[in-house]
């Protein structure tokens, strides 16, 4: 697929960030992702109105309303200074502009992942010797869709504050009106920013004495989408509520139980990793009184689920160990979070090196309320592809879950077989 690009530069604040909120503090969850630099990709598809607008009036519009938009997102047009700041410079974020000459039904009926990552700014955000924390490309289809795709960096922004940031972009473009809530939300007060300088020697020292006994895992990772829709996860979860434990569990719950059980069933009676499992939980909604829901920056956790003592489990029980999991983490769990910081960096660092599951969920959030003014998108994706990882995105209707899954080529090869994954996947 040939994607031309035809215009790149940087957005800035329509208007300059006032001197006193030109420092920005990061908190301790904020300086976990700075070593890492990820960024988190989004695609939101639309379709051609009866009568469309000329792209460069939309990409006009687009512009705009983002220089508008990032007045009150400042941080996303800074540049990151140090492990405990942002300095926000005005110095844009990354604006591309791309025309397609193919209808953007091909890129819809068989939405791979490498065709998906062609649309976005990933390989210019790499050559920018700047390194922005938001880039944005759109995407121009010959039949009048559009892809916007936006390119968030970790440090500033996590699924969450992603959503905010699109819809608020998308309610200036829309309506131009003026969005009046605080979105730059001081958590360091919370999570306090720590010095992790003695840490992260620590951590290289043990890299570069580990380095020549480590082994590829499984050679080449394989990317795949898989769709529950509303009904299959209906009755997954009456199966599970019917179960020994007698539990109804929540979508989220069923869904990460059912992709659980088909992932101890793909590994060894050697390999363990599976039975620890650990999930992203939103944090906003966890505090008493609850953060502001469209605050910037990082406000998740990773939590471990109990691991199992044994390698098998049945659903039911998986489902009550995610949900005894999530309600432990309230007010008070979330405000020891800064106290044991350095422990929780350790458990995140074995985690990704002992090559646990993680599971995290973007569903409900607004992305299919976003609307530049042509009308909301068709599909929503995301090109994340992170190794034993799951992202849970809602489907187009509202009622299905889309699990986006890394794996190995060959755990891939078994997962897919699992019965409950044939069971209750309505497609992949």
């Amino acid at each position: 697929m040939e994607v031309k690009i035809i215009s790149r530069e940087a957005i800035k604040p329509s208007s300059p960030t006032p001197h006193h909120l030109r420092t920005h503090n990061l908190s301790i969850l904020d300086q976990i992702e700075v070593k890492e630099s990820i960024y988190t990709p989004l695609l939101l598809f639309f379709s051609s109105t009866p009568a469309p607008q000329h792209s460069f009036n939309k990409s006009h519009l687009l512009k705009q309303s983002l220089s508008k938009t990032l007045t009150h997102f400042y941080p996303f047009a800074g540049r990151l200074k140090d492990w405990f700041t942002i300095d926000c410079n005005d110095a844009g974020v990354l604006y591309t502009q791309a025309q397609l000459p193919i209808h953007m039904s091909i890129v819809l009926q068989t939405p791979q992942i490498e065709l998906l990552q062609q649309l976005l700014p990933h390989d210019l955000v790499q050559q920018d010797s700047d390194q922005v924390l938001v880039a944005i490309q759109v995407n121009f289809f010959a039949c009048g869709g559009i892809a916007v795709c936006v390119y968030v960096n970790h440090v500033v922004a996590d699924g969450a504050a992603t959503a905010t940031f699109i819809k608020s972009w998308a309610q200036m473009a829309s309506a131009h009106d003026y969005i009046d809530f605080d979105v730059v939300h001081d958590c360091s007060s919370l999570f306090p920013s720590r010095d992790l300088s003695d840490l992260a020697a620590q951590f290289a020292e043990e890299d570069k004495n580990n380095e020549e006994h480590e082994e590829l895992q499984d050679g080449e990772t394989v990317t795949k989408r898989l769709l529950f829709n509303g009904s299959k996860i209906t009755s997954l979860r009456d199966e599970i509520g019917n179960g020994p434990i007698r539990h109804r569990p929540s979508r989220f719950e069923a869904l990460a139980a059912l992709i659980w059980s088909a992932m101890l069933s793909t590994t060894s009676e050697k390999d363990t990793s599976f039975s620890k499992v650990t999930f992203s939980i939103n944090l906003r909604n966890r505090t008493n009184p609850p953060l502001p829901q469209q605050c910037i920056g990082n406000v998740y956790h990773v939590k471990e689920v109990e691991p199992l003592k044994e390698k098998t489990g049945n659903l039911s029980t998986l489902a009550a160990k995610l949900h005894d999991a999530i309600r432990k983490v309230d007010d008070e769990y979330v405000r020891k979070i800064g106290e044991g910081a350095v422990d929780y960096i350790k458990f995140l660092r074995n985690k990704t090196k002992s090559g646990t599951f993680i599971i995290v969920s973007w569903c409900r959030f607004p992305f299919y309320e976003v609307d530049f003014g042509w009308g909301k998108p068709v599909w929503c994706a995301t090109t994340l592809s992170i190794n034993r990882t799951v992202v849970f995105m809602d489907a187009s209707d509202g009622e299905g879950v889309e699990a986006w899954i890394t794996l190995g080529e060959e755990e891939m090869a078994k997962f897919v077989q699992d019965p409950g994954i044939i069971a209750y996947c309505s497609s992949s």
